[in-house]
């Protein structure tokens, strides 16, 4: 394995890719205890529209998640059982774009690393089972869809996007849902959970040879191909400039969001990602003179807040929170850019913005889960999330009002908002 060390970080990775395409990243932490294994594909809600073995497939929304929960099942019983039983706290989400299994443990880590890539790697569905989870996933999602957070942040996607799947909900519908079946499952299994189109990464006290063996051993011999995507033809424009739900909320809540221009792979994926965030910090973050303003008039209260995303192919800033007037808060946001990108900012405030924006980042090198994420988020957007301090380090004032001037606008603009059910 080829190990990297990152001076300024204090962090040494080594990287390996195998024979059969699988990308290893493994970052050794001697003076800890905790053994972290993150295993990922890039395959999540988005990719609901695919090509396999030469015809394109339309699969309900909600599969990826679907088939997240079902790969726990084996022929022996359940994988998450039997890796609590060696002390293991194992996991698994799904996002956009990738699916990943997960354990941290403090004992027999290597055990628990061949569970983790055996049962990922080798699908065991029945009709029965497959019936069977229906119900529970149906009932998770009447859950997200009873959380007016869920529905905002949903309704605001399907108004920004009318093409992409981006608007599509990772778990799906009661209705989609009640279309999988087993030998859809394993279409995609065989699609996606391909070593070529994953990432195994590992942060601990742990022997980087070990973990490259250990998959080498498990793993299939063969990669398997590339699948190619659809996830639709996305125009400039937004699909609605308003959507409005009527909720059982005790007050009105928003998100104000911007149909940002798509950034394709590389490293400037991250730097973009780095702008977003920072254009978000510096126009209505806690220390914003924005912020301050609305908060003082009793516009926004402490549950304001907002960020910058970056999806396949989309890309997207939002603001928002409970206020009583949604509309004059999305107002307000755009007037602040447009006055930003006329005026500029004040230089020790935007130093000050960069300083902790930074800091932000270096303090997420604590956790090691997300340690891993960003280093698989990284691996799949092909850029090197450990370069952050090279991307702040050529970070101008111009840079960021030229993201705002690029995403900020008004035609750019909707409006997701809950309002409170009349009595």
């Amino acid at each position: 394995m080829k190990p990297v060390h990152y001076e300024r970080l204090g962090e040494t990775i080594y990287r390996e890719t195998l024979p059969n395409g699988l990308k290893i990243c493994v970052i050794p932490k001697p003076d800890h205890a905790k053994k972290y294994a993150f295993f990922a594909t890039r395959y999540g809600g988005m990719d609901i529209r695919f090509q396999l073995n030469g015809r394109w497939l339309d699969t309900p929304a909600g599969i990826a998640h679907y088939l997240e929960h079902k790969m726990f099942d084996t022929k022996e019983g359940n994988a998450l059982q039997e890796l609590a039983k060696n002390g293991a706290e194992p996991n698994a989400f799904t996002s956009n774009a990738m699916t990943g299994y997960y354990f941290d443990s403090t004992s027999h880590f290597d055990e628990n690393l061949e569970i983790l890539l055996s049962f990922v790697s080798v699908p065991y569905f029945t009709g029965e089972s497959v019936a069977k989870e229906q119900g529970i996933i149906a009932q998770e999602i009447r859950m997200i869809e009873d959380n007016p957070d869920w529905q905002i942040y949903a309704r605001m996607l399907r108004a920004l996007y009318s093409v992409s799947t981006a608007r599509t909900s990772i778990a799906g519908t009661v209705e989609s849902i009640s279309r999988i079946t087993a030998e859809t499952l394993y279409d995609c299994h065989k699609a996606f959970y391909t070593p070529s189109n994953m990432i195994l990464t590992v942060v601990g006290n742990v022997d980087p040879v070990k973990v490259s063996d250990l998959a080498r051993q498990i793993l299939p011999k063969e990669g398997g191909p590339v699948i190619p995507r659809d996830y639709g033809s996305e125009p400039e424009a937004v699909g609605a400039r308003e959507t409005r739900m009527a909720m059982e909320v005790s007050s009105p809540q928003f998100l104000a969001g911007w149909k940002c221009r798509p950034v394709p792979e590389g490293e400037e994926r991250l730097r973009r990602l780095i702008l977003g965030s920072l254009a978000c910090d510096l126009l209505f973050g806690e220390s914003s003179p924005l912020y301050q303003r609305l908060y003082s008039q009793g516009l926004v209260n402490s549950s304001f807040g907002g960020d910058f995303e970056q999806m396949p192919g989309v890309a997207f800033l939002y603001a928002g929170g409970e206020s009583k007037e949604p509309q004059t808060v999305a107002n307000e946001l755009q007037k602040e850019a447009d006055r930003l990108i006329q005026e500029g900012f004040d230089e020790d405030y935007f130093q000050r913005a960069l300083r902790s924006s930074f800091g932000s980042s270096l303090r997420g090198l604590n956790s090691f889960e997300n340690i891993a994420v960003s280093l698989t988020e990284g691996c799949f957007g092909g850029f090197d999330p450990f370069r952050f301090p090279q991307i702040f380090d050529a970070v101008t004032q111009e840079d960021i009002l030229n993201f705002l001037r690029d995403n900020m606008t008004a035609d750019r603009a909707v409006l997701s908002e809950i309002v409170p059910k009349e009595a």
